[in-house]
């Protein structure tokens, strides 16, 4: 038997609405005791996935919203971020580590995500993003 669990949050594009997913990230890994080390990837990861739905799909519009949901099941969880903003090329963005690139202070989230989650997935022309995190739950 497969045992799954799924939440969701929504929220206004306001980038103070980033600590409402800070808490649930803290319930989702309390409630399933993942481990310190792997805290940090999802805090990390999940936060600037939603930061990029905020800024950069919605263009900070607080009239659009932002969706959040998680899927738990006995050997990973996945969150799901989908924003209501027009998309974006994900597979031409600029190698943040590239020399020309190393001192900008942006362009790092979707990298960070790649680097973090164990699977990275960009559907709906880049307005949703899937983050996966296995072998985490105990």
């Amino acid at each position: 038997m497969l045992l799954m669990e799924q939440q969701q949050l929504l929220i206004s594009s306001k980038t103070e609405n980033l600590v409402l997913v800070e808490k649930l990230i803290n319930e989702v890994c309390q409630e399933h005791k993942i481990k310190e080390d792997f805290y940090g990837n999802i805090l990390i990861a999940l936060t600037e996935a939603v930061n990029n739905a905020i800024l950069h799909g919605n263009k900070g519009n607080p009239g659009k919203n932002v969706s959040i949901n998680y899927t738990s099941q006995p050997d990973s969880i996945t969150f799901t971020i989908k924003d209501e903003g027009d998309g974006f090329n994900y597979d031409t963005l600029p190698d943040p580590t590239a020399p020309e690139n190393i001192e900008k202070p942006n362009g790092r989230g979707v990298f960070l995500m790649r680097n973090l989650a164990d699977k990275v997935e960009f559907l709906d022309n880049g307005r949703v993003v899937s983050l996966n995190f296995k072998t985490l739950v105990n």
